[in-house]
């Protein structure tokens, strides 16, 4: 009798999470949830727990790249997904190899913790917008982080197409601006300055949302790898991400995780 066949593979590249709410944890477990087989490439050893992160350890750029081409070259990946890079050496590095890899990608441009604390270098955004940007499928910035990388400052939805005109301009083939922050529904805005989609959510009055950058852009990922068009992984995605954040559940004294098994479990007693 032969093996099954192998489901989809992503890779995800981006910082371990010791609370296991965000980080390769969280992608690792909605790869799972969501049918495809997921693996790593640590760029980071963070200690971390739901009252923020206490310290963190970055690998060096040869422990990345050696990660990434034991994966690539024997396994191969359908789709790949960027998380934390926290200096501009390692954004270089992964951004070389995702332009050497014929996989979709998905770039997270992770910059502060859920709790402000700094992941990225100031001295590694120019590498993101002339390095990383122009070789994502998708990026997903949230609002900060559009400020952080374009000097836009969104302060209600009527902003959404001018952040993402300005994230477009570094060369992403499509940008998601998740409008979280901002009052209201959520709103998020994708396109790829042509097609627009506007994806809207009721807000879920639920503080345990640690994790939820991470397992979105791990989720269009997943879509992209069982050959979803954008539009679709991205729809399906947001789907998923809201379950997980009106499932999301106290851990810890601080901010607890979304539920990555929701949906899993919604039919458990």
């Amino acid at each position: 009798m032969s093996a099954p066949e192998a489901p989809p593979r992503v890779l995800t590249v981006a910082g371990s999470d010791s609370g296991g709410g965000a980080g390769v944890q969280a992608d690792l477990k909605t790869m799972l949830a969501l049918g495809v087989h997921g693996m790593s490439v640590i760029t980071a050893v963070t200690a971390q727990n739901s009252l923020g992160v206490q310290d963190a350890w970055e690998l060096p750029v040869e422990a990345v790249r050696a990660q990434y081409r034991s994966v690539v070259d024997d396994i191969g990946v359908q789709a790949v997904k960027t998380g934390m890079l926290s200096s501009a050496e390692l954004v270089e590095a992964v951004a070389e190899l995702i332009s050497g890899t014929d996989a979709p990608a998905v770039v997270d441009p992770v910059g502060v913790s859920k709790h402000g604390d700094p992941l990225l270098a100031a001295s590694a955004l120019d590498s993101v917008r002339t390095k990383l940007l122009p070789v994502a499928t998708v990026a997903t910035p949230n609002l900060d982080e559009v400020a952080q990388l374009t000097g836009v400052r969104v302060r209600s939805a009527d902003d959404l197409r001018r952040a993402a005109a300005a994230v477009l301009a570094f060369g992403p083939r499509w940008v998601l601006i998740k409008g979280g922050h901002l009052a209201g529904d959520a709103v998020d805005l994708l396109t790829d300055g042509d097609e627009e989609l506007v994806l809207r959510a009721p807000r879920h009055d639920n503080r345990h949302t640690h994790g939820t950058g991470c397992t979105l852009a791990s989720a269009i990922a997943c879509g992209l790898a069982r050959g979803r068009s954008v539009p679709e992984a991205v729809t399906a995605a947001k789907e998923y991400v809201t379950g997980a954040i009106a499932a999301g559940f106290a851990l810890g004294a601080g901010i607890g995780p979304v539920d990555h098994g929701w949906a899993l479990r919604r039919d458990t007693p």
